[in-house]
């Protein structure tokens, strides 16, 4: 027993050292012993279990479950076994309400620790002058055109040498900063955007870049970071939400516990028995289950993900996929708190949380926080986290706070002196105002003024360094550095605390959690893998009716080469069946680096796996593709040679797929992979020596001959094919050699047999290699981050004059530390020089003082209402009524299966009421109430469900098509043309949705106007950029989503969350620009997610949905909120609203479900019997009936512009977007540029050699595989340039901006001077370097045919995305045909000998049209005598002729041919884009 007990002892400390003590963090139980019988026979069983031995004591525990007279029943269980109904049982019965059972479950954890005397582990971090610095750049070239993407790239490559032209500084991020973040306390980390706290947080996390300038100390329990392994010990928990889409919440959650492992729980839980043992105390059941079952290593599924789901309330969702761009998942908001929880199910024992309450609603981020605090105090964790807009109740729950801003710590310590901390400074809280928002602001220059406490004294500006200094003298910051100066005693660190080991969990598990996650993703990836190998079948049938044996003899060399050609199409076709490995990984990559750099497993531990679980479907492919080609193709028919080619196909095949990895994991980005890929595979292909013989290629590219691994695949095939007997047996024309050989001579192929033997070792080599090559790239290269930090020359002289006015010692200013280019430099004088709080408008309409200084808010006015504004172009105001809308859709087939039995759901269900002008109304209710789902119906943005109900505008029914004129929609996610200004935007809007009688002058001054309504005109010129990425910042994007609806000049605009995302600063200047619409008369809705109290009653009405599309109330908010508030609190048993509690909160919480269940009523049909409900149905009555004299809208057109001035403005917006997009023309150019110089080097004046067939049919090669390289790049590259202008497309279509024909053409011409300037430089230098004859008509030829070869691959790649939701499945369904064009382009087998029955794709096939024009244009009318092998010598034009069917005299038709294949994938393209639509709404 001793010795069993030694061991587990032994094996528990070798487990692991480290910890998080969530374990402790967890535990629970209900009921103490229930009855006098219960308790006895519990006590049995617990004597039972203690005589087992050690290990088995360790995973045995008791089990409650109810049977059927409702009487608890014990079983002893394995808690290594558990299936998914016990544990979902265990954590239902624990934990009904959340945050309540949490508390009560961890102090009876907490107690049983107590009991025994055991101290938890704690970790203490400590930082001391802290200093991060930035080296950014100083420049003008901010805008990404052609041009100064070609400057920029040439200096950096001059800056290799040495020599710098760019200007640099440094940028402080951090400055000075110290503090110690203790355990047991709750840290909130504020400040506004950009003052550094994800800077903050990752240093603390250990995981700043490299690249940045750390000085100062940052220490664990007084260990420096380099004394144990931080990234273990504590974790950083990103704002960026990178998942694997085609997994579930679960499986996420459950790969991450696996991977973190359980850190020292096993030792907790085997020293808390063994003290238990021998002071003879019984745990209780359920604690003990508990502790256990998150205690145990290696469980595919920990109990520790189940109440991990709880606490975040993911248990709703645990079983649906997580989703992305392919995949329809969780909402943002469910995505947030998987991020959160696939962090906690790990052991770690220090939390820093970087914005973890995006999307959420203020109900479900305060819970979250309530449970994480019980954890912290309950537990002794250590946790930081950073919230953008924490609700005063959420605010509260915090016991610590650091205030940053602009890098320097203003304050850090309790939270119940920080306001007292700014009334010494001379600045007061607002009444109605969250400390966390007035903390953001106080310390703005803009909005510092209106929080200054005595108004006798003159106010004056306070910088943030006076206020850190301050700080330093205040009685918190003099105890703060009173700490700071006794150094933590290392000897007083618990030896759980950290840990030492980067990888705690054995490899061996690490590696199975590993395989079981690659499976389940080809499992959920099955449909891509069964395309790919129906797409093998069905090539490998058409290769072998095309070089069927009927059609094949085995008597001349000529037919020899076509069994070489059938070889070389196996091969080609087999090397790009890896292709799809490409974006797969590349999709992956994301996640896979996070996991990578939180230590989840070591990097082989992926790979392996990833290549292993491949190998299968390969060989099934491989067997596949060899029985339907073999046998009907005719090769040897000897079983050797078979199961050789099969082989060698096979190798082949994991050959392309090491290659695409290793592309894959170098390139990381989609648009660097495919020209990085193709060059690669341009190389390998023209040196593989079967396009060029090895005899032809120049000296200084024969090693790229030896590194190609298609030469080895060549090599194999051809020695097992044409060394047979039949070839062997029978002589070639001299009459001497073996025919067999004498073919592969004239391939200038090795003779000998043992060729096949390399072959097949030099392709194994080359899988090795390129496999462990991709796990080196994937161990030591990192994301390809945001680019450099870039400020403009104007912004740069700015800050320096703000230092002069300062005494401060210069820091080159915070806001300009992202990567913005000239904008976020720009966004610190935002234009608002009056107070961001506009909200005072409402609110102060009784008393406005102190607004005098707000130059456009005349509230002082009789009846308070604004000035209306922006009024140059006149607009009717339109109020909007609907009556019993009732909205529905299919029912989905997820539901059907759990037996539901209607064929719809019902999404909405009788919704009544109205919005009228002058009034803001919001949309509010709980995620999932229908909010978005209501204003999608009633802007008739649906595309799919059933509408009933009765919808009218001003009175009369709602007519779509004259409904899109005069009203706007602003999208919740902001989608513009990424490469436009913001000026550019706004008059592309303007000029298409204002009527025509609006001269172009007019238009222009609305434009000024409406930018200087929302605030935009020091940030006109600025690039819109992809979200977050590059370019505006989410609020500057979220006003220029309102200005682009705006200058549309509408009288009703729709709003979809205006201020999801926003920190309180920048929701208040959206809700300014919001308010201000609202006052120039327009009406306005906005549907609104977690407003702070002062945006919710920026509101006048309401209109609160419950789950299931029902009204719950519609009304006024009335002064401070005091109606809706009042109706509520008449309801009986409804709590009152406590002081300072935000009535938006109070509101959804008074409403939820589970007040519902708790007051047996419903709050719908509560408001159906109400007077107010009475009252809003009269007001809909009264709004149904038309004015007297008031017309119906109508317009004589549908859209606003004739189709040529839609033309005009879209070929205009298209012309800067290319200018603009240097990644996609600068790589297609530099991509066109490589594989000119390269098809130059390598057949360096093949074009003079005229003297024999098989220097012929190189050029030709040459020809073809350069155009289709070329043109399979200009395909790739456009596909995400179209597919992401299509997103913007569909916005601007369904706000009536303009047809789908006008927007296609212009997308089609804007292509052909960029394809001409690409074409004129890939001729001049194929043409001069590989000697074709100089004549005019030669070359022109040359140049017409490859101009439209590239232009017609392009606009198949256009046409390909019009055809599919996306790009990534666009580049699937491009490739499906690609191996088609290889097959019939001539080049393989040429047309006189393919089977009558195909010659039809021959004449199809646009490449064959091409490879026809460049080889007839070149050799047409050549006379001179060629030698043929195997025959007599012939004239090359007769030879031509004879031999590839290409006859003399028939440019014209080729010429015709390809104009007509350019303007048919066009037309296609225009077609798709008008008829299709892949937006599901």
């Amino acid at each position: 027993m001793d010795g069993l007990e030694r061991m587990s002892r032994s094996i528990s400390r070798s487990m692991s050292k480290s910890n998080w003590g969530m374990e402790d963090v967890f535990a629970s139980s209900r009921s103490r012993r229930s009855g006098g019988v219960d308790d006895d026979e519990e006590a049995l069983r617990w004597a039972a279990l203690e005589k087992l031995p050690t290990y088995d004591r360790l995973r045995t525990s008791i089990m409650k479950t109810f049977a059927e007279n409702e009487n608890f029943v014990q079983k002893e269980v394995d808690v290594t076994k558990l299936d998914t109904n016990d544990r979902q049982a265990f954590i239902e019965r624990i934990f009904k309400v959340a945050e309540e059972d949490n508390e009560k479950f961890l102090k009876k954890f907490r107690n049983r620790v107590d009991k025994v005397g055991i101290k938890l582990p704690t970790v203490e971090v400590r930082f001391q002058h802290l200093t991060i610095e930035a080296e950014c750049f100083i420049g003008n070239r901010a805008l990404p055109t052609l041009l100064n993407t070609a400057r920029n790239v040439a200096e950096s490559v001059i800056g290799l040498i040495g020599i710098r032209f760019a200007k640099s500084t440094k940028l402080t991020i951090l400055k000075d900063a110290s503090g110690i973040i203790k355990p047991s306390r709750m840290a909130l980390l504020l400040g506004p955007p950009s003052s550094g706290k994800s800077t903050l947080l990752l240093a603390m996390a250990g995981k700043l870049d490299k690249k940045l300038e750390v000085k100062g100390e940052i220490k664990y329990n007084g260990h420096d970071l380099s004394e144990f392994v931080p990234r273990k010990t504590s974790t950083y928990i990103s704002q960026i939400d990178n998942h694997i889409g085609e997994m579930t919440v679960k499986e996420t959650l459950d790969f991450s516990a696996r991977c973190q492992g359980v850190g020292s729980r096993y030792e907790l839980l085997s020293e808390l028995a063994r003290r238990e043992k021998d002071a003879g105390i019984f745990p209780e059941a359920e604690v003990d289950l508990f502790m256990k079952a998150t205690a145990l290593q290696g469980t595919e599924h920990n109990l520790i993900t189940d109440y991990t789901l709880k606490i975040l309330g993911l248990d709703i969702c645990k079983d649906t996929l997580v989703g992305d761009d392919m995949h329809r998942g969780i909402s943002g908001g469910q995505k947030k708190r998987v991020t959160t929880g696939e962090m906690m199910v790990g052991p770690t024992k220090a939390l820093f949380m970087d914005e973890i309450s995006t999307g959420l609603d203020s109900s479900t981020t305060f819970q979250i926080v309530k449970c994480l605090q019980q954890i912290v105090h309950l537990t002794e964790s250590t946790i930081l986290m950073s919230l953008l807009q924490p609700a005063p109740e959420t605010y509260e729950l915090f016991d610590d706070v650091i205030l940053l801003s602009e890098g320097q710590i203003i304050y850090q310590g309790p939270r119940e002196h920080v306001i007292e901390f700014f009334e010494s400074c001379g600045f007061r809280c607002p009444e109605r105002k969250g400390a966390a928002d007035f903390l953001q602001e106080v310390t703005s220059k803009k909005d510092q003024e209106q929080y200054w406490g005595d108004k006798s004294i003159p106010y004056r500006y306070i910088s943030v360094t006076a206020f850190a200094n301050r700080f330093k003298r205040f009685h918190v910051g003099v105890r703060l550095e009173n700490e700071l100066s006794v150094p933590y005693e290392k000897n007083a660190s618990h030896k759980a605390a950290l840990v030492f080991k980067k990888y705690t969990v054995p490899t061996s598990e690490l590696l199975k959690a590993n395989f079981d996650k690659e499976w389940l993703l080809i499992q959920r990836n099955s449909f891509m893998y069964i395309a790919k190998s129906v797409q093998i079948i069905v090539v490998a049938l058409i290769a072998s009716t095309v070089f069927i044996k009927s059609e094949l003899g085995t008597t001349t060399e000529m037919d020899g080469s076509l069994y070489v050609s059938a070889l070389l199409f196996a091969m080609v076709m087999n090397m790009f069946n890896g292709f799809a490995e490409l974006s797969l990984a590349i999709i992956r990559l994301p996640v896979f680096h996070k996991q990578r750099d939180l230590l989840f497993h070591p990097v082989w531990t992926y790979t392996l796996p990833n290549f292993l679980l491949k190998v299968p479907i390969s060989v099934f492919e491989s067997v596949i593709w060899t029985l339907l080609t073999y046998f009907i193709i005719g090769f040897a028919p000897e079983a050797s040679r078979f199961f050789k080619q099969m082989l060698v196909v096979f190798l082949i095949q994991q050959m392309a797929s090491g290659t695409f990895r290793l592309i894959s994991g170098a390139c990381r980005t989609m648009m660097i992979a495919n020209t990085g890929g193709a060059l690669t595979l341009l190389v390998v292909f023209m040196l593989g020596g079967f396009i060029l013989p090895k005899r032809l290629i120049p000296n200084w590219w024969i090693w790229g001959y030896w590194l190609s691994p298609l030469t080895y695949s060549y090599n194999a095939l051809a020695v097992n094919e044409l060394l047979a007997d039949r070839w062997m047996k029978k002589k070639a024309a001299d009459g001497i050699t073996p025919l067999g050989i004498k073919v592969l001579q004239n391939f200038d192929v090795p003779t000998e047999s043992y060729w096949y033997w390399i072959g097949c070792a030099g392709l194994l080599g080359f899988v090795v290699v390129l496999n462990v090559l991709y796990t080196l790239s994937l161990m030591y290269l990192n994301p390809l981050g945001g680019p450099q930090a870039i400020i403009s020359e104007e912004a740069a002289n700015e800050m320096e004059d703000n230092q002069e006015a300062t005494t401060e010692e210069p820091r080159l200013g915070s806001r300009s530390r992202t990567t913005n280019k000239s904008t976020r430099s720009l966004s610190s004088n935002d234009g608002n020089n009056t107070r961001e709080m506009v909200i005072e408008r409402i609110m102060s309409r009784a008393s406005a003082n102190g607004l005098s200084r707000n130059a456009d808010s005349a509230l002082d006015r009789p009846g308070g209402v604004a000035p209306k504004r922006g009024m140059v172009l006149p607009f009717a105001p339109l109020a909007m009524s609907f009556s019993e809308v009732n909205y529905y859709v299919d029912m989905p087939a997820e539901m059907k299966a759990q037996g539901v039995p209607e064929d719809r759901l019902q999404l909405l269900k009788e919704v009544t009421g109205s919005f009228r002008p002058g009034v803001l109304t919001a949309l509010m209710g709980v995620s999932g109430a229908g909010k978005t789902t209501l204003m999608d119906v009633l802007a008739g943005r649906k595309t799919g469900g059933y509408v009933e109900g009765d919808i009218r505008i001003s009175g009369f029914p709602k007519n779509q098509e004259t409904f899109a004129r005069i009203s706007g929609y602003c999208e919740q996610n902001d989608i513009h043309s990424p490469q436009v200004t913001v000026h550019e935007s706004l008059i592309f809007s303007a000029f298409l949705r204002l009527p025509e009688e609006v001269s172009k002058e007019e238009k222009m001054i609305f434009v000024e106007e409406v930018i200087d309504l929302v605030e935009l005109d020091n940030l006109k010129d600025a690039i819109v950029g992809l979200p977050g990425i590059s370019g505006l910042s989410t609020e500057q994007r979220k006003r220029l989503t309102i200005a682009v609806e705006l200058v549309a000049n509408p009288s009703i605009i729709f709003m979809d969350e205006p201020t999801s995302g926003l920190d309180a600063r920048a929701a208040a200047i959206v809700m300014r620009t919001v308010r201000n619409t609202v006052d120039t008369g327009r009406t306005v809705v906005c549907t609104i997610h977690q407003p702070s109290i002062d945006i919710f009653e920026a509101f006048d009405e309401l209109l609160l949905l419950k789950r299931g599309g029902q009204v719950i109330y519609g009304g006024p908010l009335g002064r401070n909120s005091h109606k809706i508030v009042e109706y509520f609190e008449e309801i009986p048993g409804v709590p009152k609203i406590k002081e300072k509690y935000n009535p938006a909160t109070w509101m959804l919480e008074a409403s939820s479900i589970s007040a519902e269940l708790r007051l047996g009523m419903d709050f719908a049909e509560h408001y159906r019997q109400s007077s107010l409900h009475q009252r809003n149905k009269a007001l809909v009555n009264e709004l149904s009936t038309p004015a007297q004299g008031v017309k119906d809208l109508y317009f004589t057109s549908q859209y606003s512009q004739s189709t040529w001035s839609q033309f005009t403005s879209c070929i205009w917006k298209q012309w800067w977007t290319y200018w603009r997009s240097p990644d996609y023309n600068a790589v297609r150019y530099f991509f066109t540029l490589v594989a000119a110089l390269l098809l130059g080097t390598i057949f360096w004046r093949v074009g003079t050699m005229r003297d024999n067939a098989t220097n012929l049919t190189i050029v030709m090669g040459a020809m073809f595989s350069a155009v289709l390289f070329v043109g399979i790049n200009n395909c790739s590259t456009v596909q995400p340039v179209v597919a992401i202008e299509r997103t913007v497309f569909y916005r601007e279509r369904a706000a009536g901006m303009y047809s789908a024909l006008p927007y296609a053409i212009a997308q089609v011409v804007t292509e052909i001077p960029y394809v001409f300037l690409q074409t004129t430089y890939y001729t001049l230098i194929v043409y001069a370097m590989v000697c074709f004859e100089w004549t005019v008509v030669k070359f022109s030829w040359f140049f017409f045919v490859t101009f439209f070869s590239f232009l017609y691959f392009t606009y198949y790649g256009m046409m390909t995305v019009s055809l599919t939701p996306n790009h990534q499945i666009a580049a699937i369904f491009a490739a499906a045909f690609y191996a088609l064009f290889n097959l019939f382009s001539g080049f393989f087998i040429p047309r006189p000998k393919i089977p009558k029955w195909w010659v039809w794709y021959y004449w199809i096939c646009p490449v064959a049209w091409t490879v026809y024009g460049l080889i007839l244009s070149q050799y047409g009318d050549m006379e001179d005598m060629i030698k043929v092998p195997g025959g007599p010598d012939q004239m090359i034009k007769h030879y031509i002729a004879d031999s590839f069917g290409f006859k003399g005299g028939f440019m014209g038709p080729v010429a015709g041919v390809l104009v007509g294949f350019a303007v048919f994938f066009a037309f296609t393209y225009a077609f798709c884009i008008k008829v299709l639509n892949f937006q599901n709404r």
